[in-house]
Parts: structure tokens; sequence; C-alpha cells
């Protein structure tokens, strides 16, 4: 979770910690319209020179130049804290909407626990109830930011999205299916957060589908 003109969520934000927050990384494009502009100042006077230098007796010439690639540099190096200011902004505050989100399930939490507290442990039921209720929201929150569960019980083993902590042999399951989840997996969007823990099914071993003789 790159942020465009302070937008009300950002994709990715998590990725900008990768950059010092005090450094503004490479830009091509920056560099190639700076090259650009320069060419275009030095073409400007060799049309203007005949292709030549200016004179030394022309110093209004070479101070038009000059002023127009100070302008110029001061542009881009105006341009540069700007970006630079975006990117520290959206590293300390990119994921506000979320923490927003999450705020109602955390006083729901807190209300669940007080409940819990104040029947001095004998509503249970009460206490299940309003922890299932916080699991639901949470899940509504993670949904609504693009987080995702990843399929994996009953699916083929996929070593993109599941790691295999163990293997099971099985008579119910095809070889090389999830037959169990140790921990979900989630991704965000098209990138993966964390794999799914899984339990892969083995074909069983010999003699075991034999029946045992009466």
């Amino acid at each position: 979770m790159t942020p465009k003109d302070k937008p009300d969520e950002v994709e990715g934000w998590e990725s900008l910690g990768e950059e010092s927050a005090g450094t503004l990384a490479p830009n091509a494009e920056l560099e190639d319209a700076m090259r650009e502009a320069m060419e275009a100042v030095e073409a400007r006077q060799e049309e203007r020179t005949g292709g030549e230098a200016p004179a030394s007796g022309d110093p209004a010439e070479v101070a038009a130049l000059r002023d127009r690639l100070l302008r110029l540099q001061a542009d881009f190096e105006n341009f540069r804290k700007r970006t630079l200011k975006d990117r520290q902004e959206a590293l300390r505050y990119g994921h506000e909407n979320v923490v927003k989100d999450l705020l109602p399930t955390v006083d729901n939490l807190e209300r669940a626990i007080e409940h819990a507290r104040g029947s001095d442990g004998g509503d249970l039921e009460g206490l299940l109830q309003g922890v299932e209720l916080v699991l639901r929201e949470l899940r509504g929150v993670l949904e609504r930011h693009g987080v995702e569960e990843i399929e994996a019980e009953g699916q083929a083993f996929d070593p993109a999205v599941h790691e295999a902590m163990a293997q099971q042999a099985s008579e119910s399951a095809r070889p090389n299916t999830v037959i169990d989840v140790f921990q979900k997996g989630y991704r965000l969007r098209d990138r993966m957060l964390r794999a799914a823990r899984v339990v892969v099914a083995a074909p069983p071993a010999e003699g075991e589908n034999e029946q045992d003789p009466e």
C-alpha cells in the first residue's frame, strides 16, 4: 500500500517504509524531463546564434538563457520537495482510513470484555456472542480494504499460496489436496500477505485399503 494528489486511500502504503524518509528515490521520468529541457534550451540557443556560442558582446542573450535555466532548476527542486513531502505523509498517515474503520471493532471488543467482567464469568454465552460479533466486524473491515482469505481446504495444493506443514495419508481425498488448515492465509488484492499453512493429503500406504479377513 504511490500516492497521487493525496488520495483518500493509499494502496500499498506499507511498502513506502522501504524508502528513506529523508530522500527521494531516483526517478527516470524526472531525469528525462530535465535532460529534455536542457536540450531544448541549448537548441534554442543554437537557433539564435546560428550554431555558434553566443558572442561575448551579447550579455543579454546569455543572461536570458541563464535565467531560464535557473527557473527550470527551481521548478524541478520545488517538485522534488512536494513529492518527498507527499511520500512522507503517506508513510505516516496512509493507513488512516483502515485505523478509523477498526475503531468500532475495538469499541465492541472492549464492551464484550466489560460485560464478561460484570457477570463474573458466568455469562460465557454472552461473551462468545460478543467475540463473534467483533470477528465479523473485523472481517468486514478487511474485506472493505481489499483483504481476502486464501482458499485452502479442499483445494489442490498450490505452493504460491499454500505452505505445506505436513502430509497425511488419506483415503477420501486425492493426493496433493489440502485436507486441513493450521493457519489461514490472506492476500491484499493481488499481493499475498501470508501463505496458508496446510496439511496435504498423501496416497495411503500399501495394504491400508485392503480389508482385514474375518
